[in-house]
């Protein structure tokens, strides 16, 4: 699903609200999800999943071309856990 698409979906539900306040509705939910995971926060959305920080040590990794060996910084990532009804949701078989 697109943005766009998640935009005409809730208009339909939500006919009073205009174009532009959906667009921003969906601009302030993700802006917030990415303010707080920059912030080192957790992100829990309930019966959907989870989002956490995770730090990638520094490190030596090898450059498999010329078998160089290249510092690498510690860096941060995002993992998503699934929530347990959406998993259930998904394997199902209907």
């Amino acid at each position: 699903m697109l943005k766009s698409d998640l935009i005409v979906n809730l208009q339909k539900k939500y006919k009073s609200l205009s174009t532009n306040d959906t667009e921003r509705i969906i601009e302030l939910f993700f802006n917030k999800i990415t303010s707080s995971l920059s912030n080192n926060n957790n992100v829990e959305i309930r019966f959907f999943g989870s989002f956490k920080n995770k730090i990638n040590k520094a490190k030596y990794v090898r450059n498999p071309k010329t078998n160089e060996k290249i510092y690498k910084e510690e860096t941060k990532k995002i993992h998503f856990k699934i929530g347990k009804i959406l998993h259930k949701r998904l394997n199902s078989t209907n």
